[in-house]
Order: C-alpha cells, then sequence, then structure tokens
C-alpha cells in the first residue's frame, strides 16, 4: 500500500487540490473565496494533465542519440493555452466582483440575495 501512495502520490495531492477547490467554490459564501477556490480547481486540473504527460524514462521530444522515448509535447501545449485562459477568466471574475461590491456594498452571497429579494417585493426567482 506504502509503495502505491509513493508511486500516485502526484495523483493524490491532484485529488486533493481538487476537493479544497470544490469545497470553497460550494461552501463559502464570500465571492472572493469562490474564486480562488476555481482558481485551486483549475490548478488541480493542470496538474493532473502535466502528471499524466511525463512517460517513465522519456526525454525532451529532440531527436539526438541514445534517445528511446520521448515527452509528448501536446499536453504541456495545452496547459500553457488553459493557463492563459484561466488568469483571463479569474481577470473577469474579479472585475464582475468588483462591480458587484461597488453596486451592493458587499461580496457575501447571501446578504446579496436578501438585498436583491427586499428590492423585487420578496420574491427571488431561481
Amino acid at each position: 500500500m506504502i509503495d502505491f501512495i509513493a508511486a500516485k502520490y502526484n495523483y493524490l495531492i491532484c485529488v486533493c487540490l481538487m476537493m479544497i477547490g470544490f469545497y470553497a467554490v460550494i461552501a463559502k459564501q464570500n465571492l472572493m473565496k469562490k474564486i480562488i477556490g476555481l482558481s485551486i480547481f483549475q490548478t488541480s486540473v493542470f496538474l493532473f494533465y502535466i502528471s499524466m504527460a511525463k512517460v517513465t524514462d522519456g526525454t525532451a521530444p529532440i531527436v539526438w542519440e541514445g534517445a528511446v522515448r520521448y515527452d509528448n509535447p501536446l499536453p504541456h501545449v495545452l496547459i500553457l493555452t488553459a493557463i492563459v485562459v484561466s488568469v483571463s477568466t479569474t481577470a473577469v471574475a474579479i472585475a464582475l466582483m468588483i462591480n458587484i461590491y461597488k453596486a451592493y456594498g458587499t461580496i457575501e452571497d447571501s446578504k446579496i440575495r436578501e438585498i436583491e429579494a427586499g428590492e423585487s417585493g420578496g420574491s427571488v426567482s431561481r
């Protein structure tokens, strides 16, 4: 069992990070904490894909003598693109959160719902 955990520790770390991010998105009321949770969740997915891309005894995909196995560069390129998208969506989410704060004076989800319920006459539609 110890050998299995030692061999797959990076996948276990991915699952732990994913659950931490998922918990933050689901359980927290603060919008900033939700954004941070999404960022942690995305980071765990990046780590997972990069972990799967590594080949045992693989080298850089450059042709040279003695190299038998090569790492696939495609997952690394895709994750690089995903990181750029992640940073962009995080920036947009923070900008939206700032506008929500300006409009409602709070970033707590429950307080925003109470304010919306008060303005719409007591009924909140989902």
